[in-house]
């Protein structure tokens, strides 16, 4: 087990570099559709369809969208333009969208009433939960693209390793000190401890990096402003881990695939960062 999730996660990370610094803005794009895609395929487990056939339909439709959308702005990705007049709008829509998941996970098993039934309601959470998330990445990986094509990545990697050392510092945090479950009928492993030491981890190196790198990287915001949101995106990150938690939970399955040996599937993976990429690039780009 531990060798397939040691080997799992060197082709992830080989394939992950490979696509940032070798792949144009168009073609990246393609590659994040394709994860995208994935997501929709293990997403259409949560409303139990009785026909895998509903399964494949809706996927090659997302598909085939995701695909027709990106190849409709090839030019104007490659020239560092990501969905220009309605980043902000779907970016909006997915900080309202997880405000309204605090909602449904804290209310969790009633608040599932609202939605265990209804397969439209669960194809829109999948929507304003991907969708954002691919606009997002681009939106970060893109910034000053023209003028430096390395500047982006740094900025989505920092949001990225922000998320997992806050999770690296939760685990650890929750190991020594944890005994308040946070949201047991949720995900009993998680505690409050857990979350303050994922907090704390996120505020010290947040405040490092960004006093280091200053206006180098960060051409919005100020240490203070900055600091802040980078706390909040990891707050919002776990967030992201209880809602797909939650889904998974009503769904009575542990994982959402086995795509990744080792590892489980596409959105036991990216869970975390589909709610803190759009949340942080909406407020660093359009408030900020």
């Amino acid at each position: 087990m531990l060798k397939e999730r040691v080997l799992s996660a060197i082709v992830l990370i080989a394939i992950v570099c490979a696509a940032l610094f070798l792949f144009s803005p168009f073609y990246f794009a393609l590659t994040l559709a394709a994860v995208v895609a994935l997501g929709v395929w293990e997403w259409t487990q949560f409303p139990r369809f009785n026909h895998s056939v509903w399964r494949f339909s809706l996927t090659a439709i997302a598909s085939a969208f995701l695909f027709l959308w990106i190849y409709s702005q090839a030019s104007y990705l490659n020239a560092g333009k990501v969905f220009a007049g309605y980043a902000q709008p779907i970016l909006l829509f997915a900080v309202i969208w997880w405000f309204a998941a605090f909602f449904l996970v804290i209310g969790y098993p009633k608040s599932a009433a609202i939605w265990r039934k209804s397969v439209i309601l669960q194809l829109l959470f999948a929507f304003l939960t991907l969708v954002p998330f691919l606009v997002g990445v681009l939106k970060l990986r893109l910034d000053q693209y023209t003028a430096d094509s390395i500047h982006g990545i740094q900025l989505l990697l920092y949001v990225f390793v922000l998320v997992w050392a806050a999770d690296s510092g939760a685990y650890f945090a929750g190991r020594k000190f944890g005994k308040h479950k946070l949201a047991p009928k949720v995900s009993p492993g998680k505690t409050w401890q857990g979350v303050i030491g994922g907090l704390i981890t996120a505020c010290i190196l947040a405040a490092l990096f960004i006093h280091f790198a200053g206006d180098s990287l960060f051409s919005h915001g100020t240490l203070p402003s900055l600091t802040a949101l980078s706390v909040a995106t990891v707050a919002v990150s776990v967030l992201g881990d209880l809602t797909e938690s939650m889904f998974k939970r009503e769904s009575g399955i542990k994982d959402s695939g086995n795509l990744i040996p080792g590892h489980g599937g596409v959105l036991d993976r990216i869970d975390s960062l589909t709610a803190a990429t759009p949340f942080f690039a909406y407020f660093y780009f359009f408030v900020l």
